[in-house]
């Protein structure tokens, strides 16, 4: 597929993304996108949702919500209904509850965003001959995919890819990385907060009887409280760093697979703040951290009635 406007290669050829021994994030993308089936994508045309169809994916996901609903319980039920200082239990419970909603909102929101998928298929002779391509200019093709690979594409032609992530079931990508950081912040700011009154509430029955500060029996107490301050220390660390990372990635516009392969840039970079307003969209301003902005219920309404199932996703 060659012309004498421009030379087409084959993206494994030349530029090895996928090789034997790769990075663990590249691997998932292959086994976490390729492997969910049913369509999962949408574009403007299709009109349909996007989500991958991937088991292991779906089940990573589903424990995610679990245990933020299962902290929730904890915190709620076992230490702040039963206190007996009304605004400690009010200002914390409006605390610790606003921001597990915006974490499990920024899981979904990564979840059902197209990390930015390119089109399959576009590799056609007619097509490239429209790009209007100059004299000696290259380009690379997936042979698996029969795309097209834009710069700093990764199979499966995913534009700027991170890396794939089954704790939300999707990969993340130039369009869903801000909805990922932010699900990092809030389950890092949730676990320290569930962390913070954990010690408040075993300083305080230690003091009285623990009948007195808990609704429930001694025993159940101590164990629903010792695996939620597991659970929070597990998550804070992960999160934490995972924040840290993908604040370093998007101030020196390197993804994290960049990192690992130790590649050098061959296009423009976005440092620092530039590359902060490049992911989160405009200056500095509260919107960074809200997780619904720029959501449209009744689209999204609509996208969810036209999904449908299919052999493999479609973008």
């Amino acid at each position: 597929m060659q012309s004498s406007n421009h030379r087409l290669r084959d993206m494994e050829q030349h530029h090895p993304l996928l090789s034997a021994g790769a990075d663990v994030e590249a691997g998932s993308l292959g086994a976490g996108v390729m492997v969910g089936g049913p369509h999962a994508g949408h574009t403007a045309g299709n009109r349909t949702l996007w989500f991958i169809q991937d088991s292991c994916g779906m089940v990573c996901a589903t424990m995610t919500w679990f245990l933020v609903l299962y902290a929730e319980f904890v915190v709620n039920f076992v230490m702040l209904l039963p206190a007996k200082n009304f605004w400690y239990s009010l200002l914390n419970g409006a605390t610790f509850n606003s921001l597990a909603v915006l974490a499990l909102a920024s899981h979904m929101r990564t979840m059902l965003t197209d990390p930015g998928a390119v089109p399959k298929g576009n590799a056609t002779k007619e097509y490239m001959e429209s790009l209007q391509l100059k004299p000696g200019e290259v380009i690379y093709k997936c042979p698996k995919c029969c795309s097209i690979k834009p710069e700093r594409a990764h199979h499966c032609s995913l534009a700027v890819m991170d890396h794939h992530c089954p704790w939300v079931n999707n990969c993340v990508g130039e369009k869903n990385q801000r909805f990922f950081v932010l699900f990092t912040m809030y389950i890092a700011l949730i676990s320290a907060h569930a962390l913070g009154l954990s010690g408040m509430h075993f300083f305080t029955c230690i003091k009285v009887q623990w009948n007195e500060c808990s609704d429930f029996s001694p025993g159940v107490s101590v164990l629903l409280l010792i695996f939620l301050c597991l659970e929070a220390i597990l998550f804070l660390t992960f999160t934490a760093v995972m924040f840290g990372t993908q604040i370093h990635s998007i101030c020196n516009d390197e993804t994290e697979i960049e990192r690992l392969k130790n590649e050098k840039p061959t296009w423009e970079r976005h440092m620092r703040w530039d590359g902060m307003k490049a992911v989160f969209g405009g200056p500095p301003s509260l919107l960074w951290c809200n997780p619904f902005t720029g959501l449209r219920l009744r689209r999204l309404l609509l996208l969810s009635h036209g999904r449908r199932g299919g052999s493999e996703f479609s973008v």
